[in-house]
């Protein structure tokens, strides 16, 4: 088996009895028993999960799940692996992206370069086409707050923030699918676009939170009553 069919089955496999043993992961025996692999291909996926704070290894002890596994590098990983979240992690991390991109917003008004902006134009150009052919935006509406992120000028900012799009990449476009919720959404970016051309930060903020409110009320309404039920 190659290590890129292995890593997400395994992944799931160690968090599955991890969970239901305390958070105690298979030994590195059993878990080589159960996939049919060696114990040199066991200790790759174990080596990448713990470089991602998924699990941590304890002298005389075993292995266990790392306090990190739920924090935003790993997240990202499980979503970019296709394996399921809890639809609190969702909510949580949609919760903390709003709040960095309320603050994106007043950066980028004042220090966008002239490429941010004729990326913006450019996404939302494009975005006009997708709706005339009755299209989703889900990819440009991504697109278009991480070049706003871009925009700070600050590389762990973007960083930040491309994982919590990671995260919730599925379900955006599931939020996309309403014909109404796109247009809404573009004409909205087209306003915070006009704000951050005229280098007004505080309007541009403001903007964003009212953006940004309507998919939170969304999102509270889609993943908050079921809170622990995997997405």
């Amino acid at each position: 088996m190659q290590e890129h069919e292995l890593l997400p089955a395994f992944t799931a496999h160690v968090l599955s009895a991890a969970r239901a043993n305390n958070g105690k992961a298979p030994s590195e025996r059993d878990l080589a028993e159960h996939f049919s692999v060696s114990r040199g291909q066991v200790r790759e996926a174990l080596a990448i999960l713990e470089s991602m704070q998924v699990i941590e290894r304890r002298a005389k002890s075993g292995i266990y799940l790392a306090d990190g596994h739920n924090g935003i590098a790993a997240m990202a990983f499980f979503a970019r692996a296709g394996l399921p979240l809890e639809n609190r992690q969702i909510y949580e991390a949609v919760e903390v992206r709003k709040i960095h991109e309320i603050k994106a917003a007043e950066m980028a008004a004042e220090r966008a370069t002239e490429k941010n902006f004729a990326a913006l134009r450019d996404i939302l150009a494009r975005s006009e086409d997708r709706l005339a052919q009755g299209e989703g935006i889900d990819s440009l509406d991504q697109e278009f707050h991480l070049e706003i992120v871009r925009a700070t000028q600050n590389g762990v900012f973007l960083s930040i923030c491309t994982a919590f799009y990671e995260v919730g990449a599925t379900r955006l476009q599931v939020y996309f699918r309403d014909p109404e919720r796109n247009r809404k959404s573009h004409d909205e970016h087209r306003q915070i676009y006009e704000a951050l051309l005229a280098r007004d930060a505080a309007l541009s903020s403001a903007l964003m939170v009212s953006h940004l409110r309507g998919a939170m009320s969304y999102w509270t309404e889609l993943l908050e009553p079921d809170a622990d039920r995997p997405a």
